[in-house]
């Protein structure tokens, strides 16, 4: 009796718990959080302030085992060595409220114009596609390890974004304005709950 390699026979026991449409977006996720790792890398030669070298770091060891993890669940389809973790970011809460005036946006016109605004941004753009890309994933993976791993990561996704959105706000660079306190309690007031029927199991 032939015997197959333990690798191979692996494989084909993990492409059978996966559809067509899982394997096409676990590509793309997996080449998303690539794009993101290999930009980062870039952005780091270029980064100025230490606390935004310091964020773009951490973030890159992080997502670098999300990589890993999401890779191993991927090819077999089993319950990976490295669960998916909880990324703990270093920023406050504090949101500062308010626009204040500044020079009109424009593209750079030279690589010397790139600055720690426009890098914290291009970090920013980089964690909210892929959030968006790992939700939208995970509700069609047929593999249940590999969709809880995509699910799981959409969380830490959103708070790699929430500590670059606080690290813009404080520094000015992502301002956030504010409605007169009359429309926002007109608006704060505009709804109102109701009565749950039957039984909520």
């Amino acid at each position: 009796m032939n015997q197959m390699p333990q690798n191979t026979m692996g494989n084909q026991m993990a492409s059978q718990s996966h559809g067509g449409h899982e394997m096409f977006d676990a590509h793309e996720v997996l080449a998303g959080l690539i794009t993101m790792l290999d930009q980062y890398q870039i952005y780091d030669q270029y980064i100025q302030d230490p606390e935004l070298k310091d964020i773009l770091q951490r973030q890159t060891a992080f997502v670098t085992q999300m990589y890993n993890t999401a890779v191993e669940s991927f090819q077999t389809g089993q319950k990976p060595s490295v669960s998916t973790q909880v990324y703990k970011m270093t920023q406050n809460n504090d949101v500062v409220y308010g626009l204040k005036p500044g020079q009109p946006k424009k593209p750079n016109q030279s690589i010397s114009e790139i600055s720690d605004k426009g890098l914290s941004a291009y970090m920013l753009g980089n964690t909210k596609s892929l959030a968006s890309l790992f939700a939208m994933t995970a509700l069609e993976m047929t593999n249940p390890v590999l969709r809880r791993v995509v699910a799981d990561s959409v969380p830490n996704l959103i708070e790699l974004s929430y500590e670059i959105f606080l690290y813009q706000n404080k520094h000015g660079y992502y301002q956030v304005p504010k409605l007169p306190l009359q429309d926002m309690n007109q608006m704060l007031q505009s709804y109102a709950k109701i009565p749950i029927q039957g039984n909520m199991h």
